[in-house]
């Protein structure tokens, strides 16, 4: 049966419907061919974050994500989002969009890369922007 979890590090944060967080997710999962094993999705501080990308990914930088793919069958997706709230709410105000879509963008940015989208090139980020964009549409709740 396929899970998405939320857990908190270094913070206190509660998702608002996280139920249909979750359906939102695993639909999006779902409609590009993939099948959800387990998702942990780890709100976190902006420090907690840079010691993740120093420790795991050699990153000296502040980000405001995250994602380890853990899977191990191709296709069926299992992994960990850690996302800064901090970082989210910065980039809300610098991007002029309310914090909750830009969470939301976040966290359907995540659930892309592990399904193998890219944003390093500009014509992966074109990409990767237009599927969070196409999702962000497809979202059946407003919090």
């Amino acid at each position: 049966m396929p899970v998405i979890n939320f857990f908190e590090e270094d913070i206190s944060y509660k998702l608002k419907d996280k139920l249909k967080v979750k359906r939102w997710i695993s639909e999006t999962i779902m409609a590009e061919g993939y099948k959800l094993n387990e998702l942990s999705y780890i709100f976190c501080s902006d420090a907690y974050l840079l010691r993740i990308n120093q420790q795991y990914l050699n990153h000296d930088t502040f980000t405001d994500i995250v994602t380890f793919d853990n899977s191990e069958e191709e296709m069926i997706i299992t992994g960990d989002i850690f996302i800064s709230v901090p970082r989210t709410q910065e980039n809300a105000e610098k991007f002029k969009v309310s914090t909750i879509d830009e969470l939301h963008r976040v966290l359907i940015h995540g659930a892309l890369h592990l399904l193998g989208y890219k944003d390093k090139r500009p014509a992966d980020k074109k990409k990767m922007t237009e599927k969070e964009d196409y999702y962000l549409a497809k979202r059946q709740f407003i919090s």
